[in-house]
């Protein structure tokens, strides 16, 4: 090992790097970080990277803290855990790419994101694939939920240690929406993916992706009608500043993946990476339960700040994306559609 290290100090950090491309940098990286795995395990505690987009604020960044402690304390200080939050790692393409290759040992990632790698990931974000919160607790409790997350871990050799709810997503605007004809023509901003945009153009809305920083300008400008997102976002970017109905259309709900390397197994013992993946869906499960009750207290946090929220009749909006669920290139079968349904 002082080898390795004497090897790379006698090479100055610019030179070193000048000869490496992203990905062998990378490569690099993840070799020297899995012996150094191995070194550090029989005289001190092996530390490991946990790193997402999210912002420190966030139930999902408390949780990550959370499990922090409690990998530390069940291992008994064999395990340390140190978290990378708000993007300082990278976007979640770049962790992703860091994750492939060891850089990185932990990250949250959508699961939108997820399904550019196997498509049946992303089932439960199609627009009314899941009906509400129990809903969604039940088909990640699922045979079709384990099923599909194995074929991923095959296919990619990472574990998916963790399946943490985002929250349900709603139109807001500045007049009322109750029935697929109200959004007609209206330009509401979307996220730049393919699979946001199929619920406005189902409705006859005119989807306009916009980037995240720049929503709420839009908003207040008029550059669009409305936009889309969870409750506790909406509160959080201060869309109700500038929206006069939230209504609650409930149209896709979004869920995020904790994956684990598959270079992380190496630097632990076996027993100690069985407490990481328990630790880890446990945190998960505190951070979905979490969320779920902000969107509960939310409904009436925003009326009190005198913002309309209405429910919504979903039975036509769901008639409307009825016919786009059951496209051969969505990525997943009628099949397990007709699975998650009956759930």
């Amino acid at each position: 090992m002082m080898k390795i290290t004497s090897k790379i100090n006698a090479t100055s950090p610019a030179t070193f790097l000048n000869k490496l491309t992203r990905r062998t940098f990378l490569v690099a990286a993840s070799t020297i970080a899995v012996g150094f795995g191995f070194a550090g395990s029989a005289n001190a505690a092996t530390t490991l990277k946990w790193a997402h987009v999210y912002e420190t604020g966030s139930a999902y960044h408390e949780a990550l803290l959370w499990a922090a402690d409690e990998i530390e304390k069940q291992t008994e200080g064999r395990v340390k855990i140190n978290a990378y939050p708000a993007s300082s790692l990278g976007k979640e393409a770049e962790l992703s790419e860091a994750l492939d290759f060891g850089a990185v040992d932990i990250i949250y990632t959508g699961d939108i994101f997820a399904g550019q790698t196997y498509p049946p990931m992303r089932i439960s974000s199609f627009p009314f694939a899941i009906r509400d919160f129990d809903h969604w607790k039940h088909y990640r409790d699922s045979s079709l939920y384990k099923n599909i997350t194995s074929e991923y871990e095959k296919q990619t050799g990472h574990d998916v240690a963790g399946f943490t709810y985002y929250g349900s997503r709603h139109v807001t605007s500045n007049f009322p929406i109750t029935k697929p004809q109200d959004m007609e023509g209206m330009k509401i901003r979307v996220p730049n993916a393919p699979l946001y945009l199929m619920f406005p153009q189902a409705v006859g809305a005119n989807p306009t992706p916009i980037p995240f920083s720049e929503v709420y300008l839009a908003l207040q400008m008029g550059v669009v009608d409305g936009q889309e997102n969870p409750l506790p976002t909406i509160k959080f970017k201060k869309f109700y500043e500038v929206q006069k109905y939230i209504n609650l259309t409930g149209h896709m709900t979004n869920s995020v993946f904790t994956m684990i390397s598959s270079y992380t197994k190496n630097k632990v013992s076996s027993d100690d990476y069985k407490t990481i993946v328990s630790i880890t869906k446990q945190a998960a499960s505190k951070a979905s339960e979490a969320i779920n009750e902000s969107e509960q207290n939310l409904v009436s946090w925003f009326k009190d700040q005198g913002v309309i929220v209405q429910e919504v009749n979903k039975q036509p909006f769901v008639d409307a994306i009825q016919p786009l669920l059951n496209s051969q290139d969505n990525g997943f079968t009628a099949e397990q559609l007709a699975e998650l349904e009956a759930l």
